[in-house]
């Protein structure tokens, strides 16, 4: 990875508005691709979901061997999404055996670069995020067979979370979760209400589950975009990469908590 311009600081409008836009696209995409198309359009959503994560996360951590890392994670995308998929019941055993191969692509990746082999480990850490992250995007795909309208109540929170949580930060980043990050815990709170009313919005059923469904999806999703803006924080400079990462990151790191969460309540 290159070396962080620590001492740079985004204004919060480049910071938060790009990503709040970007969250918007992504989620009610995928949502309305899901209802427009059913199996084939979650497929699209996700694969695309992917790709933009992958190129997103190469440039916007700078990954050493960035062309082999890409390539992982192009690979580990498209694996993981037909070891959701063609398997008869929506299951994730061998999402397991991908992540397995992946982490040994990863290791095998980093200690086959020429030397001296510069930031290795953080390379290694960053394309084993890589890997992870995609896998976990294809659980969408699983969520969706499992219960459509959880999927699209699920992206939908996600939504929801994300942008009131950009755009309270935005305006009232207070009090500071973390010290040059522009997040705050009033934006972490209310990201979760919002997430808790999508739920509730969408109930089909019992109202206390639904709401609780969506915020706890949505609070995964808030506290992981929290996250992403330790990166970009980190980074310290503008581009396109970087609100791709908070606004697809969040998304990836909700998916197994709804496929779980989906699977509690449809068993």
């Amino acid at each position: 990875m290159t070396p962080p311009a620590l001492d740079v600081e985004l204004s919060p409008r480049t910071h938060h508005l790009p990503a709040a836009g970007l969250v918007v696209l992504t989620t009610g995409g995928t949502a309305a691709l899901s209802l427009a198309l059913d199996d084939l359009g979650r497929l699209i959503a996700v694969a695309l979901l992917q790709l933009g994560l992958v190129a997103a996360w190469v440039v916007a951590t700078g990954i050493r061997g960035a062309l082999g890392s890409a390539a992982l994670g192009v690979a580990a995308a498209a694996g993981a999404d037909a070891a959701v998929l063609l398997p008869r019941r929506p299951e994730l055993d061998w999402l397991l055996a991908v992540l397995g191969l992946g982490f040994l692509a990863a290791v095998v990746h980093q200690m086959a670069r020429r030397s001296p082999r510069l930031y290795l480990v953080a390379s290694l850490a960053g394309v084993l995020l890589l890997v992870c992250s995609v896998s976990a995007l294809a659980v969408l795909l699983g969520v969706g067979r499992l219960d459509e309208r959880a999927l699209v109540t699920a992206v939908l929170a996600v939504g929801a979370a994300l942008l009131v949580g950009h755009l309270v930060d935005l305006v009232v980043p207070r009090p500071r979760i973390a010290a040059g990050v522009p997040r705050g815990l009033l934006g972490l709170v209310l990201s979760v209400v919002a997430a808790a009313a999508v739920g509730y919005l969408r109930r089909d059923g019992d109202a206390l589950q639904a709401a609780a469904y969506g915020a706890v999806v949505g609070g995964i999703a808030a506290l992981m975009g929290v996250a992403a803006s330790y990166v970009v924080a980190e980074r310290g400079q503008a581009g396109w990469a970087l609100p791709v990462v908070q606004a697809v990151l969040p998304l990836a790191a909700a998916a197994p908590v709804a496929y779980a969460l989906t699977l509690y309540v449809a068993g």
